[in-house]
């Protein structure tokens, strides 16, 4: 890690197959921030997302996750990256056939966690976190979608991530639940997790009013306004 810096990109030209999507990206994001990132659909809010989770390469520049240089990533190093982030999807993507207990078991299996006690311990320890410990054992259609996002963010907790990278968490949520969502990652930020949101939610913007990264014209604006 550089300094503080658990996200640095310099000069950063990112890329959709041949196509340009933004240039010259110069962003930092450090320890326990909490960070919006706003932009119009196709501004490429989600194409920053995914090189700073290596789903993109860089082929200009110099670009750090997590202590990892993203230029020089190799495809083996990106489950590792993935371990000190944690995603947050709009969509949840929670295994349906598996309980709220199981679907955490899954991740934490897949990244390398082996003794059942600690396993055990992390569970409740994350489900509590997010004010779920009650709902261990319930299937993820037995719970309603705010608390299916609130799943998704102890699933995004298990390993200690560094930063956790949100994109569009409150897209399928009421006004209300949005809220408690955004409460939540916030109350995950001043515990030295930095958080970065993707929305379009100018609302929650301004409830929760924090420095706010902006994608336009191929651009990224770093403290922008809305």
């Amino acid at each position: 890690m550089i300094g503080n810096s658990i996200i640095k990109l310099n000069g950063v030209d990112i890329f959709q197959q041949s196509h340009l999507v933004l240039s010259n990206v110069n962003l930092h994001v450090d320890k326990g921030d909490f960070v919006w990132l706003i932009g119009s659909t196709g501004s490429g809010k989600s194409s920053l997302l995914k090189v700073i989770y290596g789903d993109l390469g860089i082929k200009a520049g110099t670009g750090h996750a997590c202590g990892y240089e993203l230029s020089k990533l190799a495809s083996r190093d990106v489950p590792y990256l993935r371990r000190k982030l944690g995603i947050v999807f709009q969509d949840f993507q929670l295994l349906t056939d598996r309980s709220i207990e199981q679907n955490l078991l899954f991740v934490m299996r897949a990244t390398g966690w082996k003794d059942k006690k600690l396993i055990a311990e992390r569970t409740l320890d994350v489900l509590e976190k997010v004010g779920l410990r009650s709902k261990l054992k319930k299937m993820p259609h037995e719970l309603s979608g705010g608390e299916q996002q609130r799943v998704v963010i102890a699933r995004a907790l298990l390993n200690n991530p560094e930063i956790i990278l949100a994109d569009e968490p409150t897209g399928n949520l009421d006004p209300e639940t949005s809220e408690e969502i955004v409460l939540l990652l916030k109350q995950i930020s001043q515990s030295g997790t930095a958080v970065l949101i993707a929305t379009h939610d100018y609302h929650i913007i301004r409830t929760f009013p924090s420095r706010i990264i902006k994608c336009e014209g191929g651009k990224v604006l770093e403290d922008a306004v809305i």
